[in-house]
Order: C-alpha cells, then structure tokens, then sequence
C-alpha cells in the first residue's frame, strides 16, 4: 500500500535511444553493422561493428602456398576484384623479380577499368535506393551484369575472376572480345544521359546530398580518406598517376574533383570516373592489337616456389580508393607476413562514425553509401 502522502516523481521525457543498422539492413553495404545512439532524430553517437562477413584474411593467407592466394585476394572485395588481384601479383612479383610481359600488363588494365566502371554503377546504384530512387538503382545492377558478360568470358567467371596471376594473366583475350568491349562502352554512353536525367540531375537528389556528410580537404587527409572520397574534397591524387603501375602512364586521362566534400560531390565525382574508365577503355581497344609477346612469364613449379625472404609494399588504385599490399616473405612456400590496407577500413569506421554525428536517421545510409565501403576489408 502506498502511504496517503505518495506523490510521484516526474521525470522529463527521455527522447535517447540506440538502434543498430545491420547487419540484416537495406541501409547497410553488406553484412555490416552500425550501433547509433540518438536524441529524436539526430544521430549523438555511431560505433561500426564489421564482424558479420568475412575475416581474417591476412592471417589465412600466411597458411597458403604463394600461388593459392591467387584464390583468395578477390574475396576481400567483392564488387571490385580485380585490384586486389593485381596488387598481391605486384607485391609477389617485386619479392620474385618478375617481369611482367607488355601484353598481360596492357590486359591486365583493361580488366581494372572495366571493374571499375561496374563497381561504380553498382555503388551509385545503392546511393540512389538509400533515397527512394529504386529505378536507377536496377538500371544499375542490370548494366553492371553486361560487364560481367564480358568478364566471364575472358576469366570464365562473373566475380571471383582469379585471372590476373604474379608474372602475367592465365590466358589471352578470345577473338572479337574488343569489338564486343566497344560496342558495351558505345551502349553505356548513350545510358548516362537516361541516368543523369533520373538520378544525377534529380533536384531530389540534389536536395537530399548537398551539404549532407561533409568533410573538408584537410579533414579528409587527417583521416587517411583516398580516392574518390579524398577527390571528392578537391584534391586530384590518384595512384595511377601519381605513381604509375602497369602501362598507365601511357594513357590519357583526367583526374575528376569536385569541392563540395559532401554526399553530392561524391557521386558526382563517380559519375565522371565512369567517363574516364571509359576513356582509357577506348584506348586499350586502339593499342591491345598491336602489343604482341607472351602473356605471363615462366614460373618455377607452383607448390614449391620459394620466394626470395624480403619485403614487399604494393599499391594501386582501387574503385573505392588506395589499395596496398605488404608482403614479407622468409624465403618459404608461402607469405611469412601479409597485411591489406584497404580503404574500406577507414571509410566505413573512422570517417563515417564522424560523418554521422548530427546527422539524422534517413541520412545515415546515404552517408554509408556515398562513402562506398567495402565491409570484408574492414574485418580482413
């Protein structure tokens, strides 16, 4: 029984409470999760939580023979193979002092850029959906799936290529595959006047990405921010050019920049990549035909190849950003030490948990996504 003279205490309306966004979320870049404190609709807090995917790639790479994990680097990015593949084949080339023939080094771009093109169609794609614009994000995905066509017949797979190996690539191009890779590149120009008018055009969208998820350039460099992220703040480094790789300092192209540093200029940085790629394609088709020579080097017997002990440090550039890797070897069968800096890791942890901070809760997957994340390269 409560005595005669009980009066309650009144507490003020709490209007605190956390959420998690993941790992099962349409808002959310893979099996990713996001842990968000917030005070009505502004988000107080975020801490990332990568655990949902894959992991520990590095650690199983060391328990691999050199040529096995060929197999494997692919894995750590699923939209975007093609760079992980190319920069473990530097690292254990610059270990085996192998020289890659002109032909596979002028293949092996041609594969880079025509990842890069689907990757980014398929990140726009999700950028969209975050906003209601469903549309732009199946033409997205149904695009991509012609450049997949093309990859699968030259790698005889879609995603998990495995193509591009240390000392060149597994096989040559087949007969006609550069007249088919033009006529793809002639359909997707004549696309991106159907998506500028429904998605990069959109007043929605330009309502809903400017001045949301905004860093500044210094801000971008303290944080480790690269590629289209970092380019996206008005800086134009790009590994590519800045420190050429294979045959890119043959080839004319442009570094695109935008100043905003928000979710608009991100994408609008992607939309004019894709031009670029597009581009560097079109000069590969001119030039491949006239590269002859071998496609690979020869290598000693795969499951006994011992690599010289030393250390390597590789880097490309990446459709999410710059890719390195190091690898140590002790003089075995396979890597002593391998770590992966991928830019996933601190775009998807340490930028966007800044990001995110007063922004409010519609906007948390439009910032995830703008910022292109790759989750397994977070929990590598």
């Amino acid at each position: 029984m409560r005595p005669e003279n009980y009066q309650p205490v009144e507490h003020p309306p709490s209007h605190e409470f956390e959420l998690y966004f993941g790992p099962n979320h349409p808002g959310i870049e893979g099996n990713y999760a996001l842990k968000v404190r917030f005070n009505g609709d502004k988000v107080e807090n975020v801490t990332a939580d990568g655990g949902y995917l894959h992991r520990g790639f590095e650690k199983i790479m060391e328990e691999r023979l050199w040529i096995q994990n060929v197999a494997l680097v692919p894995r750590i990015c699923v939209p975007d193979p093609p760079p992980m593949e190319e920069t473990y084949a530097q690292a254990v080339e610059m270990l085996g002092g192998l020289e890659v023939p002109e032909r596979a080094q002028w293949i092996r771009a041609m594969l880079l850029e025509m990842s890069r093109i689907a990757a980014h169609l398929f990140i726009v794609g999700g950028c969209a959906a975050t906003i209601g614009q469903y549309s732009n994000m199946f033409w997205g995905v149904a695009d991509r799936d012609r450049i997949l066509d093309l990859f699968e017949e030259v790698t005889g797979a879609r995603i998990y290529h495995m193509f591009i190996t240390p000392g060149g690539v597994r096989r040559d191009i087949p007969d006609g595959f550069l007249d088919r890779l033009s006529h793809l590149l002639d359909y997707l120009d004549a696309r991106l006047p159907e998506y500028d008018d429904l998605f990069f055009d959109n007043p929605v969208h330009h309502r809903r990405a400017e001045g949301i998820g905004q860093m500044t350039q210094q801000q971008a460099l303290s944080w480790g921010v690269t590629g289209p992220n970092l380019r996206a703040c008005g800086l134009p480094f790009d590994v590519r050019r800045d420190d050429p790789y294979l045959i890119y300092d043959q080839l004319e192209f442009d570094i695109p920049t935008e100043t905003g540093g928000d979710v608009l200029a991100r994408t609008m940085v992607r939309r004019s990549e894709m031009i670029e790629s597009t581009k560097i394609l079109r000069q590969i088709i001119q030039r491949l035909p006239h590269v002859k020579g071998p496609i690979r080097c020869p290598l000693p017997n795969p499951l006994a190849w011992n690599i010289p002990a030393g250390d390597a440090y590789a880097r490309t550039e990446a459709q999410k950003g710059e890719l390195a890797f190091y690898v140590v070897s002790n003089g075995g069968t396979k890597p002593w030490r391998v770590h992966v800096r991928g830019p996933s890791s601190m775009h998807a942890v340490q930028v966007l948990e800044k990001l995110c901070l007063n922004a409010r809760i519609e906007d948390i997957a439009l910032i995830m996504f703008s910022l292109d994340a790759c989750p397994p390269e977070v929990d590598r």
